[in-house]
């Protein structure tokens, strides 16, 4: 029995990954995507558990659908992270959900949609007959979709004391180069321009102690034609080796952007968070890159209100964050999952002072990027286009190689091609530009 399905997905871009490969398992049984979830006659959402926000609005849409099936009938899947951290609850609590599929569980979806229909009652993918372990898909491409994130690994050892990640998602698994370059190949042939290689801690790619990551993304970088330019993330300050510096330097199609998360800037609570390395290598880090990597672009992630920060700490985040000169920073306060090793730690940081060093924090990176976007403005840049603009009839809205968005005049067929632009001016945290002519 085939019909229609929808798919909403939620967190990280492993996460849209894995519902892209989950979008072409149901294809090729002969589904195919509804607009609306109305429509469809199974609903799937793929779901986060890094935060407790996204677990709430989690339950939020659950309580929409079991609203939605007093009047209809579909089946209701649960899948990803908060799949597999709360899959018991989940089919406790609401009677809506058929079944759920944890983060090593997705392949069973076939099982499912050849079967839907039959009467069942609730149930985890346990119960069904694929023994729950990871595999990685062949494919990952959306349809039409001239940009991809491409999975090479998956789970993750380090078990910073905040995160929740190893415990859903499990230990690093590497695919192997052979399944890799075939993804590749296909992408290429269906004219993908950019291409993302993904893990939960991607730089520590290590296929059977014969290749790992630095070498992989030459071997990468060296075999594309279409594919102008590759990225990968996320990574560890603790796992960038000078031959991975050497090889983003070396090859023009990897970008010279670096999302390179430090976390915060004191030593004491880099050390509760786990985090293996200290201030100091993460200084000393970025002045390699910087002085190895020409137009270096980097990003970070900073956490704010961990158990034990005092002011002090504080200070100190604050004064990395001026000594590096981040291009743009993902901020946000620690927010703690049970299960991990911060959970019960002592000297918890109130919510309100968590939120002030935050709105503090924010406004500084906000200077910062503000500062270094500008003396950018009259610089000449190649940038990918990848869709129209919304708020402005006629623009277009474009990346640069280090991960800018500009905006700039053009019509609709330069969509998915490479452009050559001056940045003239800035609006917020986009570029505004205009197309260089050949000539001139």
């Amino acid at each position: 029995m085939t019909g229609r399905f929808f798919l909403e997905t939620y967190g990280c871009q492993m996460n849209i990954a894995e519902s892209n490969a989950m979008t072409l398992q149901l294809e090729a049984l002969g589904w195919s995507a509804a607009e609306r979830p109305e429509e469809a006659d199974i609903v799937l959402l793929n779901t986060c558990a890094v935060r407790q926000t996204a677990e709430d609005r989690i339950w939020g849409r659950i309580g929409y659908y079991k609203f939605l099936k007093e009047s209809r009938d579909f089946t209701l899947i649960v899948t990803g992270c908060m799949a597999e951290r709360l899959g018991e609850e989940i089919i406790k609590e609401s009677k809506a959900v058929d079944y759920v599929l944890g983060t090593f569980q997705k392949r069973k979806l076939s099982e499912i949609a050849c079967g839907h229909g039959e009467t069942h009652a609730p149930v985890k993918a346990d119960d069904l007959s694929v023994s729950p372990h990871f595999q990685f898909e062949p494919y990952h491409l959306a349809k039409g979709a001239f940009k991809a994130f491409l999975p090479i690994m998956h789970g993750c050892n380090n078990f910073c004391s905040y995160c929740i990640v190893p415990y859903v998602r499990g230990r690093e698994i590497s695919r192997s180069p052979e399944d890799i370059f075939r993804e590749i190949e296909r992408l290429e042939e269906k004219g993908v321009r950019e291409i993302t290689l993904l893990g939960q801690n991607v730089n520590s790619y290590n296929w059977n102690d014969t290749l790992r990551f630095p070498d992989l993304l030459a071997k990468i970088a060296s075999m594309t034609d279409s594919i102008r330019w590759i990225r990968f993330m996320s990574s560890h300050p603790k796992d960038i080796p000078q031959e991975l510096i050497r090889v983003i330097a070396e090859h023009e199609t990897v970008c010279n952007h670096i999302h390179l998360p430090v976390q915060h800037g004191s030593n004491s609570v880099l050390r509760r968070m786990n985090r293996k390395y200290t201030r100091e290598h993460y200084f000393d880090l970025v002045e390699m890159m910087r002085s190895v990597i020409p137009g270096l672009s980097l990003s970070t992630d900073l956490m704010i209100g961990f158990p034990g920060e005092s002011e002090e700490d504080f200070e100190l985040t604050l004064d990395l964050v001026r000594q590096v000169g981040f291009d743009d920073a993902f901020t946000y306060y620690y927010n703690p999952r049970e299960g991990t090793a911060a959970y019960d730690m002592a000297e918890q940081v109130p919510h309100e002072v968590k939120l002030d060093r935050l709105k503090t924090l924010i406004e500084l990176q906000r200077e910062i990027s503000f500062a270094r976007r500008k003396a950018r403005i009259g610089d000449s840049e190649r940038v990918l286009v990848e869709q129209r603009a919304k708020k402005r009839e006629g623009e277009l809205l474009a990346r640069t190689n280090r991960n800018e968005m500009v905006a700039f005049p053009g019509g609709e067929g330069l969509i998915g091609s490479f452009v050559p632009v001056v940045l003239k001016t800035l609006h917020g945290n986009t570029f505004r530009g205009e197309v260089v002519c050949p000539g001139k």
